[in-house]
Parts: C-alpha cells; sequence; structure tokens
C-alpha cells in the first residue's frame, strides 16, 4: 500500500477541484492507498508569503511530503497558470522535495484555451522539484463538474472515463515493485 499526498491548490472553500480531488481519494482508498488529504488554502497566509519556512505548518507540510510515496497535485488554472496560492506552497519546500515521488497533475479550469497549463506551466517546477515519474495529467473543465444537493461530486461521463484513466495509471504506478539497485 503506498502513501498518496492529495494536494488542492485552490484558495477557494467551495472549490471544484478540492471537491474532484476528494472524490478521487476515496477511489485511491477503494484501490489500497493511504491518502493524506492537504488543502494548501489551510495553511497560514503569513507563512505562505512571508516565506516563513520555519512556520510549524510549513514544516508539517513539508513532511507530508516526505512521507508520501504518491503526490496528486490539483489546481485551479488562473491565466494560463496553475494558482499562486500552489506556488507559495511549492517554493516553500526544498528543492527535491518531489525525489523518489509519482506525480499525478490535476487541472480545473473554465475553457479548453487552458488546457496546456499543466505541461507548459505546472510539469517544469515538478520535474524541477525532482519526481521521479509524473504520470500524464488531466484538465477537466468546470462545467464537468458538478455538486448535488446532497454535497456529492458527479464528473460528465467522458471526463469521468479521462480521470479515472489517469488516476488508474497513476495507482499502477504506485503499485508497480520498485527495484533496488545492484551494488
Amino acid at each position: 500500500m503506498a502513501t498518496v499526498l492529495s494536494v488542492s491548490g485552490s484558495p477557494s472553500a467551495a472549490s471544484r477541484t478540492a471537491r474532484l480531488l476528494r472524490h478521487l481519494d476515496a477511489r485511491l482508498r477503494e484501490q489500497g492507498h493511504e491518502v493524506i488529504p492537504l488543502d494548501v488554502r489551510t495553511l497560514p497566509a503569513e507563512a505562505l508569503l512571508g516565506a516563513d519556512f520555519a512556520h510549524p505548518d510549513i514544516v508539517r507540510a513539508g513532511s507530508l511530503f516526505e512521507r508520501a510515496d504518491g503526490v496528486v497535485i490539483g489546481t485551479p488554472v488562473y491565466k494560463a497558470a496553475y494558482s499562486g496560492l500552489l506556488k507559495s506552497l511549492l517554493d516553500l519546500l526544498p528543492q527535491h522535495a518531489l525525489s523518489g515521488k509519482t506525480v499525478l497533475p490535476l487541472a480545473t479550469g473554465g475553457t479548453h484555451a487552458h488546457v496546456l497549463a499543466i505541461d507548459y506551466a505546472l510539469r517544469p517546477v515538478l520535474t524541477s522539484m525532482g519526481a521521479d515519474h509524473i504520470v500524464q495529467g488531466w484538465f477537466t473543465l468546470d462545467r464537468q463538474i458538478t455538486v448535488e444537493a446532497d454535497d456529492t461530486l458527479t464528473l460528465a461521463p467522458e471526463a469521468e472515463r479521462a480521470v479515472t484513466r489517469v488516476l488508474d495509471r497513476f495507482s499502477a504506478v504506485l503499485d508497480a515493485p520498485r527495484f533496488a539497485a545492484a551494488g
């Protein structure tokens, strides 16, 4: 069983991005993974914006990254890039915080014009942070995510299939045996 850190970079409490992540967290748990949710918006703004590397909440967030085998990073797309809130956290993590990790990037947004934000904005940062394997991510349109009256999330069928496919690929990489280098 792998430990997965599920990071929402949305600043909104009613975020479709966060709701999508928590929906996928349940699926990862069903697949046998331990999932730890992290909503970056719950971290102190003063610590994030003031680059307070020693703040206990920032240190705790860093330890969650250390503990994880895999990281799911979800972000809304604003102005063709991932959220500034997510950027603030990533800037406070050690340079190689994703070393040894498998990462699944996910994004949500209002238009297909932002679909490349994962590959051109987020992926280079994840790579620079040492991610061992960044699986193919997915961009989901806001209109494909519906929150029902009972607070359950429903995805449009095409989005459901696509997100299931990338999540299963991520899970398969986490479940694959890792071989130690012969020495």
